[in-house]
């Protein structure tokens, strides 16, 4: 079976620039099919990479969880609703391996600056977490397109709540529940994380099954709005059509007292969850400053709270799931849900700590070297650099932008993503023709 053909994709590109008519489909040549292929997936690359809006670039295909291969003793529950008679997104997805005792339990909050994503992608259940006797939530909520804020957080702290309601059932540890999420996603889990003991939400303390948590891990996420749309060079985002004025139904600039209600920092007290929060300080997307409001106010309540930055990263991508970061993830969650000492812990109790690394710097170079050639085959550092939405190293079908008939003749072994290797095979085959 031909893994591409010349009307595959110039059909593709026809459908997605309108530059390709049917005289020019029936002459390209094997080698203009290359360039065509390659140009489209840089197109695809930088726009979805956009720096005014690159949170748009996060999944919008319909929600279509699927069972992580070699997690065998893994119990998957798709789409359990954590509000009767709820939203299509009021659902969550619950990954439970087999365990004697209750389990501590990560939940995960998607990004896609609010207006965009799904719970399909799941990093922790992905990266290994269930197989290191963690249960995984991975929970949808209604975006701005559906509701404003407060609706977003309010079905964050209600599945909370569902969960732990459930706890028995599912072998859960009320006790024992972190957040952790990316982009709008970390804004959410930094809001869940400081509005435990809030009531306007819902599932305040009063409540029969609260909404707290015992840890917080934020992945770039937005915070204060105002110093956000006024940071130079991301003042695109105080435009009305913007995700952040969308997210709260007005124009930031024109909306001081929505923009203090969605801003996590306004809740931070003494008694909140440890947070462990990373950055990159090239992010495009997200300014810098908003992880380093949130981690002085935590910081200034006395909350227990890392502030961790990638020098060279941008907005999310493979500097994020690098060996230092995601062991400093993992050593996070066994110290703040499990009680496991480290030599070194990643928060120490009521203090707060600033540590940096750098991005890889032989990645780095890769991409730039990328960019310098523009008619090379397509690095495969490049593709998950812009489009793998939630850091696992391979690209999913909702993250894939070419099409679902280009995505099946990459994916071969029909797993439902695309791996380094296919990718390369791909670039190889098109490699072959053009020559």
């Amino acid at each position: 079976m031909k893994l591409f053909s010349k009307h595959n994709v110039a059909s593709w590109v026809t459908s997605r620039t309108g530059k390709t008519s049917q005289t020019e489909e029936a002459n390209m040549t094997p080698r203009a099919a290359h360039l065509t292929l390659t140009t489209v997936l840089l197109i695809g690359a930088a726009v979805f990479g956009n720096t005014t809006h690159a949170q748009n670039r996060a999944e919008t295909s319909p929600d279509r969880p699927r069972t992580p291969r070699g997690l065998d003793g893994v119990s998957f529950s798709r789409n359990l609703a954590y509000i009767e008679n709820g939203h299509d997104r009021q659902r969550l997805d619950l990954y439970v391996p087999e365990s004697s005792e209750p389990l501590p339990l990560i939940i995960w909050i998607h990004g896609g600056g609010w207006q965009a994503g799904n719970k399909a992608s799941c990093p922790p259940a992905r990266n290994g977490f269930a197989e290191r006797g963690y249960a995984v939530a991975s929970i949808g909520y209604r975006l701005s397109g559906h509701a404003t804020f407060p609706a977003q957080i309010k079905d964050c702290k209600a599945a909370i709540s569902w969960l732990r309601q459930n706890a028995e059932k599912f072998n859960l540890d009320v006790e024992r529940f972190g957040v952790w999420g990316s982009s709008a996603g970390g804004h959410l889990a930094a809001m869940v994380g400081t509005t435990g003991e809030v009531s306007e939400f819902g599932s305040g303390p009063s409540s029969p099954f609260p909404s707290h948590v015992r840890a917080v891990c934020d992945f770039y996420g937005p915070t204060d709005f105002h110093a956000f749309v006024t940071a130079p060079e991301y003042e695109s985002h105080a435009a009305k059509r913007s995700p952040e004025s969308k997210l709260i139904g007005a124009p930031v600039l024109e909306s001081p007292e929505a923009v203090k209600k969605v801003n996590p920092i306004t809740y931070v007290t003494n008694d909140d969850p440890p947070f462990l929060i990373v950055h990159g300080d090239q992010d495009k997307t997200v300014p810098i400053n908003q992880s380093e409001l949130l981690f002085e106010a935590l910081q200034k309540a006395g909350v227990s709270v890392r502030f961790h930055t990638i020098h060279g990263a941008g907005h999310g991508g493979p500097a994020f799931s690098e060996p230092d970061i995601a062991k400093m993830v993992e050593n996070f969650f066994d110290q703040q849900l499990k009680g496991t000492a480290a030599e070194n812990p990643v928060v120490q109790p009521g203090t707060a700590k600033r540590t940096a690394s750098n991005a890889s710097a032989s990645r780095q170079a890769r991409r730039t070297n990328n960019r310098s050639t523009p008619n090379a085959p397509l690095s495969w550092d490049a593709v998950i650099d812009r489009l793998d939405a939630n850091d696992d190293g391979k690209i999913a079908k909702e993250e894939f932008r070419g099409g679902p008939n280009l995505f099946q003749r990459i994916d071969r072994n029909r797993d439902g993503f695309i791996t380094q290797k296919e990718h390369e095979s791909a670039m190889e085959f098109l490699g072959r023709a053009g020559r």
